[in-house]
Formats: C-alpha cells, sequence, structure tokens
C-alpha cells in the first residue's frame, strides 16, 4: 500500500507459517477491519520483524500482532518478545492449538500476553471479532500516536546531535528528538540497525536512516536543493540571511536568473532570533526562522533557486564572467555576484569555552536547547539585540537568566524597547561590567567563572548551558587577493573605495564603483559584511535590493 491514506492507517499483522491459515486469517480480518486498518501477513517470525521495523522507523503505528506458536525456527512467543521491542504499544495476540494451552498461559508472563486464541476460531463471528474488538478499544484509548516526521536519535551532550537539530530548525524542518539511552530512542536505533556509540542517527520521514549524516547528506535526504540547475546565471547571491534574501527576492521578481547559495541555513544570524519586533510591517513581531521561511518561499515563488549545504571557497574574473568555487571542488559562473556572507559570532577566549562547545556552551540562541533549559540557570553572553532577544526568550523556561554584559550598562548596544522589556521580567538578572574568564567540567560544562571587570573579583558560578552572543568576524577569507577588505576584513564598496578621488588598484572601467560595488566589477556587496553597515534587518534587506538595482545598471 503506497497511497498516504492506506499509509496513515495503524495495522494489524498476522504471522503464520502455514499460507492456508495465514490467508484464512487475513481473510476474516480484512472483512471485518479492512476499512480502518492495514492488514498484513507475514509467513515467518524474521519476515515479520523486518516489517516492523520498517514500520518504526517510518512512524507507521501497529495496533495488533496475531502471531502462531509453532513457528519453525522461530516460534510465536520469541516473535512477540522481539516485536515488543520495537511497538511496545501494540496488542498482542498469540494463536495454539488445544495441547500448546499451558505453553499460551506461560506467554502471559514472557511477553505480557494480551490474549491467547484456540485455533480453528470459526465462527469468527463468535470467537475472534469480539477478542479484537476490545484489544482495538484497549489500543486506542492508550497513548501510541505515530511520529511520522523526521527522527533525531542522539546523546545529550553530543556536539554533532545539537549540530543536526540545530540545522533541521533552522530550515523549518520539523523533527522529534530521541535520547539514545531512553527506550523509544533504544527501540528506534534497533529498528534501524544502529549501534548507540555511532549517533546522531536520522530517520527521515520516509524511514530512511542516516548514520552520522553531514549536512550535505542531511540536506538531500529531507528535500533541501544541494544542486544548482544551471551553470550560469545572471545573479549569483552568496549567502542567505536577510540581505541576501532581500536580492533574490528583488533579483528573482525582476527577471534576472537567480540562484542564493548558502551554506547552513536560511535567515542568518537574524534567523536564529526568538522574536524581531522592531522590523516594519510586523507590529507584533515576528521569529527570525519565520521571516528566513516567508522570504525564502517569496524568491522560490519569483524563480530564485535557493541552494543549502553549499561553502563557497573562492572568487574568480574569468572575462566577463564572475566564478564562486566551492569546497567540494563544484563552481558556478555568472554576469553578477552580490556577496552578503554575514557575519558570525566571534569565538570566546575564555579557558575551556572551546572544550564545551556543543556541550553546554553554544554560539547564537540554539533554540532547540530551550526546552532543556526549564528549572535550570542559564547565562547569555553579550550586551546586543540577539543577546536580548534570547534572554527574553529563554527567561519562559529557565529558573533565571543571567545577562553578562562588558560594558557598564546596555544602553550602548541594545535597542530601548528591548531594554524596557528585561527590566520587566523579574527573573532576568543583568550583570554589568562582568566577563566570563573560564568554563569548567565533566563531559559537559558545569560551571564558570564570573569576573568583575571593576573589582577584578571572581566568582564561580553553576551553570549547564551558556550562550554567546559577542561580536562580529566577517568570514571573507575567500576573498582573499580578489576583493578589497577593511582591517578587520568587511568589504569596502562605492565610495569607500576612493582614495583621494583615485579609483582602486586594478579598476580598468570608466566610471567609479557604484554604491554597493566593490574593487571587482560585477560584485556587489550587501548587509552585515558591507564595511560600516548599519546591522539591523531592514537595513540589510535594503542594501540587498539596492544591489539588484545596481545589477541592472552594470549589465546595461
Amino acid at each position: 500500500m503506497t497511497a498516504p491514506a492506506a499509509a496513515a492507517k495503524p495495522a494489524i499483522l498476522s504471522v503464520d507459517d502455514d499460507p492456508g491459515v495465514s490467508r484464512a486469517v487475513v481473510r476474516d480480518l480484512r472483512r471485518r477491519y479492512g476499512a480502518d486498518y492495514r492488514i498484513l501477513r507475514a509467513e515467518s517470525g524474521p519476515d515479520a520483524l523486518d516489517a516492523l521495523r520498517e514500520m518504526k522507523l517510518r512512524g507507521q503505528a501497529v495496533a495488533v500482532l496475531i502471531a502462531d506458536y509453532r513457528m519453525p525456527g522461530m516460534d510465536g512467543i520469541e516473535f512477540l518478545e522481539q516485536a515488543m521491542d520495537l511497538h511496545p504499544y501494540a496488542r498482542r495476540v498469540l494463536l495454539t492449538a488445544y495441547a500448546d494451552t499451558s505453553a499460551a498461559i506461560d506467554a502471559i508472563n514472557v511477553v505480557d500476553l494480551d490474549h491467547y486464541l484456540l485455533k480453528p476460531w470459526d465462527p469468527p463471528e463468535e470467537k475472534l471479532y469480539p477478542v479484537l474488538d476490545g484489544l482495538l478499544e484497549a489500543w486506542r484509548s492508550s497513548d501510541h500516536k505515530p511520529v511520522t516526521e523526521t527522527k533525531v536519535i542522539g546523546n545529550r551532550w553530543s556536539p554533532r546531535s545539537s549540530q543536526v537539530r540545530e540545522f533541521l530548525a533552522r530550515n523549518q524542518l520539523p523533527y522529534r528528538w530521541y535520547l539514545a539511552e531512553e527506550p523509544e530512542g533504544a527501540r528506534l536505533l534497533d529498528a534501524a540497525g544502529a549501534d548507540p556509540e555511532r549517533c546522531p542517527v536520522v530517520i527521515t520521514s520516509t524511514g530512511t536512516a542516516l548514520i552520522q549524516p553531514t549536512d550535505s547528506e542531511l540536506a538531500e535526504s529531507v528535500g533541501l536543493n544541494v544542486t544548482p540547475t544551471g551553470d550560469f546565471y545572471d545573479l549569483i547571491v552568496v549567502g542567505g540571511g536577510p540581505a541576501g534574501l532581500g536580492a533574490a527576492v528583488y533579483g528573482a521578481s525582476e527577471g534576472l536568473r537567480t540562484v542564493l547559495v548558502e551554506r547552513t541555513a536560511t535567515g542568518g544570524q537574524a534567523g536564529q532570533s526568538s522574536r524581531i519586533e522592531n522590523y516594519l510591517g510586523f507590529p507584533d513581531g515576528v521569529s527570525g526562522s519565520q521571516l528566513a521561511d516567508r522570504a525564502r518561499r517569496q524568491a522560490a515563488k519569483f524563480g530564485a533557486e535557493v541552494i543549502t549545504t553549499r561553502e563557497v571557497t573562492g572568487l574568480e574574473v574569468n572575462g566577463s564572467a564572475r566564478t564562486v568555487n566551492f569546497a567540494d571542488g563544484g563552481r558556478l559562473c555568472g554576469h553578477t555576484v552580490i556577496i552578503a556572507t554575514g557575519v558570525d559570532y566571534r569565538r570566546h577566549p575564555a579557558p575551556g569555552v572551546d572544550d564545551f562547545t556543543g556541550r553546554g556552551v553554544y554560539y547564537g540562541s540554539a533554540m532547540t536547547e530551550a526546552a532543556e533549559c526549564a528549572d535550570h540557570d542559564v547565562y547569555i553572553v553579550g550586551g546586543a539585540n540577539s543577546a536580548g532577544q534570547a534572554a527574553v526568550f529563554l527567561s519562559r523556561n529557565a529558573r533565571t537568566v543571567h545577562l553578562v554584559v562588558r560594558a557598564d550598562s546596555l544602553t550602548k548596544s541594545m535597542s530601548h524597547y528591548l531594554i524596557e522589556q528585561i527590566a520587566q521580567i523579574p527573573n532576568i538578572v543583568v550583570h554589568t561590567d562582568t566577563e566570563v574568564t573560564a568554563a569548567d567540567g565533566a563531559d559537559h560544562l558545569q560551571r564558570i567563572v564570573l569576573r568583575n571587570r571593576v573589582t577584578g573579583a571572581e566568582e564561580k558560578a553553576e551553570a549547564e548551558r551558556l550562550f554567546l552572543f559577542i561580536g562580529a568576524a566577517p568570514q571573507t577569507e575567500w576573498l582573499d587577493g580578489i576583493v578589497i577588505r577593511d582591517e578587520a576584513g568587511y568589504v569596502l564598496a562605492g565610495p569607500d573605495l576612493l582614495v583621494d578621488g583615485a579609483r582602486p588598484r586594478g579598476w580598468e572601467l570608466p566610471r567609479p564603483p557604484h554604491h554597493l560595488e566593490t574593487s571587482v566589477p560585477g560584485v556587489f556587496v550587501a548587509g552585515d559584511v558591507h564595511a560600516d553597515s548599519a546591522k539591523r534587518v531592514a537595513s540589510a534587506v535594503g542594501e540587498g535590493a539596492m544591489a539588484v538595482m545596481l545589477v541592472h545598471r552594470y549589465l546595461a
């Protein structure tokens, strides 16, 4: 059965090595229950277990298991015992001959048997259906809702498990998280034939098991585009934050053949924000992930291609073509390029912090960790809007949120509306003139050291979660020797390239660079990676749109 409606039905599985008996069981079951249940049969325990593993991986519910006691190789009790590990909520029925009733009674203790039926059961209206009606009613009243979305099985303090969950969340892909050491996680690993030591394991909605997948493998398996359809475009946008998405929307809507290349997930740093409340047109605020998802769908509607998990490592000028090179050896050419790679959070220099990254220390909001913060003390380092938004968001679950700020107040770097919000939330504590100087723990973060920058006093604080928002650093090394940048690595453009009115070295066009045009004609910059940018979502989107207008001028 492949139709969605059929696949949604819970299953009743019959196992009997006698084909005649098996067909008779299925015939009677279909006559009574076929409209509401998938009726399946197998002729051996191993075959039935294979079917149950596949249903487990696909998130398909199993209501009743009916197994013949006398089967060669694996009898009915052995089968039901192993089937319990995969589908513990399924009701279990053993088919026995009169001579085997003692074995059936023993099975009640071994496999928590729900019922045994003597063969033959004719007429089914008297001996089969009343039994199954009762079992199905009991099954429907129990908590057995199937999980059909992607499943992630991993360890609580595994950096890669955290990265996989964050990747799925930022790409707006629903998933369910299971700890490998808990019963349901163990059942899923068993169904996938996976070793608990090789987590994370990702089971897609189609039942495919991926063991320790790369981002590229994960993206491809869940339906994200990882390969461009063409080799040459009018416009290549590098980076999928607000500036890149704005450029893709305007470029595609104005008829340019446009492709956007993103390393991880659309949205950039803004996409990790729990709530943006000062963006035009959203008076009640909008989460960064919602804004990014709407922009991505809008770009796709106009015909832009959005490619994920492709890291750009170089830029070349080949005559009138501009070529971007990928880390995997691929390349893409176009008439123009917009650099919109944004910025990453700076690494924290305190001893021990790097050791616990992904194991209690997280750069950015790590919204997937919010549920784990319930009733715990959480520490956030940073004094800008992103840190403030994270503090407000995490305060809903955490016992206390400690906001650690090096400056003497929040007013120098945080929007007024956020400062007022934070002041009204009783479980947010702001520590000004304070910095984290060390992190310590065993297999995960357990404590940090806080130092007052005025008095020099230090104190240790118990902390299992530390979120870092400590400034921005552009990742523009891939532009070395091609595009002029400032000392901090930000891309210079337009008037900033002119020195005493002189155009940049190598500039051969009779005109000066356009406002957002870099030192390479036809290559533009937008958003936070642009030198002296405003570092706001609205200005980034605006620069993305303006860059497309200048692309048209260049092409003309």
